[in-house]
Order: structure tokens, then C-alpha cells, then sequence
């Protein structure tokens, strides 16, 4: 059966940010949508008087690392631990408004009021002058969005329904298909970070979706893999790794027809999981109707076997590993990487001395023993 697609409805906030509303099923007489829906439109208007947004954001390169750095700084004023009666990813209402205009909502994407990254962005004038013979500075022109995946916040994408965790899917691939195709745009992550021991700021259940200038130094150590591995055996390398695991299947903790995740063999994290789809695609919105809903179900899987390890709601970070925006896509593989620092209830493993101040990770919980764990989990 095919998917329905979402009803999508455009905005503006109040400074002038984009924002997408979408909705799965909208009541009789909602927005005339891309599907064509007539009715009355939904209440896009925001109702707050907010200055113009200004990015002073910025681009270093390290000739040692060669990889890019950002500089940010207006992002010091961002929002940090609101309390649950003040947070600006709940719907706005008549006493008090928020980030979301309208009312209650199913899924809304927006540009971030604090971004990395902004078509607007600006090099501040601050007098610096780098060596141009070793540096290079420059805008840190792309974008950065907000994601919210419900407008319950108590919720957490495990707690999501069937069908609102398909639209958040489906919103992952319209906006990474949206945003690839921005001149300034050379990748694109779609990620939520999970738990105030991971750095969140907000709890309202939300992820992120960066539209980076550059492809990322960690996707080009991947595509040069897999680039070396294509030239020696004739074979695509994600493929090749997934065929073992599946092979192997000690590290394998859950499947079905269209998707597998395992452990990797090199696992860094206490707990890391690798989810891949069983056909090689570059990116979300390659993936077919069936995929996409066999995804849903095994992603929500995943994430309540790493909360059932330790019975707790586990912090975590959740990436997916897309194709660049225009370079090597035949060599890259759609993955999520979906990992936790929690090494024990109350014990973080933070990135120490080697892994910090080397690259070394050593990892606390052998590969094998962290997918026993999670296989073990009662759902």
C-alpha cells in the first residue's frame, strides 16, 4: 500500500525564518497543500514583534586536521534549560507565544533562531587577520533547522505513534531533499540529540537538520574507504560490512525484510547501533514506500531496546549518514548511526584523554556483550 503523503503548510515567523507545518491528516476545511486539499488555511501568523535575525557565524580551516571549524558566537545567547511551562517548541496559545504559531501540530520544521549555519551568515568585524598562506576564513553560509516531533512535551520519539513516526520520516526526506538543493548546501544531517547528558538544551521531543557549506571530514574518510575498497574488490564497502554482520549475525540486534541493525565490530560507544537499509541508496529520500515504513517500525524497536537496557530513558544521539549533496553519491550508503554514552545507570563514559586528545577511543562494553544487552531487552 502506498504511503499517504503529508499535507504541508508554509510560513514565515516574525523575524522573517521559514516554517513547515506537517500534518498527516488535516481536518475538513484546512490549507489548500501540495496535494491539493482545499479548505480554509491553517493559522500561520506569528503574533510576536522579534528583531531581524543576525548571524555572525564563520568558517576556519585547520591546515593540521585539514577539516573545517565554525565559529558561532552569537550562539551563546541561546536558549538553556527552559522550565516546561516556558518552553518555545510547545504550540502557541492566546497568553503566551511561542516558536510555533497556530496551535496544536502533528510535525513542524523551522529554521533555528540561533543557527551554525545561515544563508545570512556574516564573517564578524572583528579586526582578525589569519595567515592566508596557512588559514581560510569564510562565511558560514548553509542552514540550520529545528524538527519537533510532537507538540506533547512529555512525549519522546519512542512514545511516538505509527503513524506520526512515518512523518517524521517523511518530513526527514522532503527537507533533506529541499535543502540539497540549495547552492549553498554540500550535505545534509538530519539528527536528534537526546538527554541533558548529551548537551540538549530543550527536552521538548526535537531533532535537527543541518544543510552543512562543506561534506563533513568524517563522510570523507567514509567515501575515501569506500572509493579504496571499490578500486580492490569491485564492491561497494557499506554493503560489504552489512553482508557480514548479517552473516555473522553475533552482533545482529534486530531485523526485518527491509532493514538490519547491528553493533559495529568497532564499536567506539557503550552502546552503538548501526542501522542499514538492504539496498544501497544514497540518501532518505531515495528510500521506497516500503522502506520507509519498515524503517519506522525497527527505528522505534531500536530506541525502546537501548531505554529497556538499564530501564531508564538513555541519552543518545541519533545520525543519519546521508550521500553528499552532489559529490560521490554512488559510493555512499544510507546508515543511521544510534549511539548512548551511558556505560552504567549513572556512569557517562566522557571522551577522555585518549579519545579527546588522540582519536583513540577505547570502549568499556565488548561489541558482542552490548548486542546481547539489547537483544535481551523485553518489549
Amino acid at each position: 500500500m502506498l504511503r499517504s503523503l503529508p499535507q504541508l503548510t508554509a510560513g514565515r515567523l516574525a523575524d522573517g525564518r521559514e516554517i513547515f507545518w506537517f500534518d498527516s491528516d488535516l481536518p475538513k476545511g484546512s490549507a489548500e497543500t501540495d496535494i491539493g486539499s482545499p479548505g480554509q488555511p491553517r493559522d500561520v501568523t506569528d503574533r510576536r514583534h522579534l528583531p531581524p535575525t543576525a548571524t555572525t557565524s564563520e568558517r576556519r580551516w585547520d591546515p593540521i586536521l585539514r577539516e573545517w571549524v565554525t565559529v558561532a558566537s552569537h550562539r551563546q545567547t541561546r536558549t538553556f534549560l527552559p522550565a516546561d511551562d516556558d518552553c518555545p517548541l510547545c504550540p502557541s496559545t492566546d497568553e503566551r507565544l511561542t516558536e510555533i504559531p497556530g496551535g496544536p501540530y502533528e510535525v513542524v520544521v523551522f529554521e533555528n533562531r540561533f543557527p551554525s549555519f545561515s544563508t545570512r551568515a556574516t564573517v564578524p568585524d572583528d579586526g582578525v587577520t589569519l595567515d592566508a598562506s596557512l588559514y581560510i576564513r569564510a562565511e558560514g553560509h548553509g542552514r540550520c533547522e529545528v524538527i519537533v516531533f510532537s507538540d506533547d512535551h512529555s512525549a519522546t520519539f519512542a512514545t511516538l505513534s505509527p503513524e506520526r513516526v512515518q512523518l517524521v520520516i517523511e518530513a526527514w526526506a522532503a527537507r533533506t531533499e529541499a535543502l540539497n538543493c540549495l547552492p549553498e548546501t554540500e550535505q545534509v544531517f538530519c539528527f536528534e540529540n537526546r538527554g541533558t547528558e548529551i548537551g540538549v538544551t530543550l527536552s521538548h521531543p526535537h531533532g535537527q537538520i543541518y544543510a552543512y557549506p562543506v561534506v563533513t571530514s568524517r563522510t570523507q574518510v567514509m567515501l575515501e574507504s569506500a572509493r579504496r575498497h571499490q578500486l580492490t574488490t569491485g564492491r561497494n564497502l557499506f554493503a560489504d560490512v552489512l553482508a557480514s554482520e548479517r552473516h555473522d549475525g553475533r552482533r545482529v540486534v534486530a531485523a526485518n525484510e527491509h532493514w538490519t541493525a547491528f553493533v559495529p565490530a568497532a564499536a567506539r560507544w557503550p552502546f552503538e547501533i548501526h542501522l542499514y537499509p538492504h539496498r544501497q541508496v544514497p540518501d532518505l529520500p531515495a528510500t521506497s514506500d516500503v522502506e520507509r515504513e519498515a524503517l519506522g517500525a525497527i527505528y522505534v524497536e531500536l530506541l525502546r531496546r537501548l531505554d529497556g537496557v538499564y530501564g531508564l530513558e538513555m541519552p543518545y544521539i541519533a545520525a543519519w549518514h546521508q550521500a553528499p549533496s552532489r559529490a560521490d553519491r554512488e559510493l555512499a550508503y544510507l546508515h543511521l548511526q544510534l549511539f548512548s554514552i551511558l556505560r552504567a545507570p549513572a556512569k557517562v563514559k566522557a571522551l577522555a584523554g585518549s579519545e579527546s586528545g588522540m582519536g583513540m577511543f577505547i570502549n568499556d562494553i565488548a561489541p558482542e556483550r552490548a548486542a546481547d544487552m539489547l537483544r535481551a531487552v523485553s518489549l
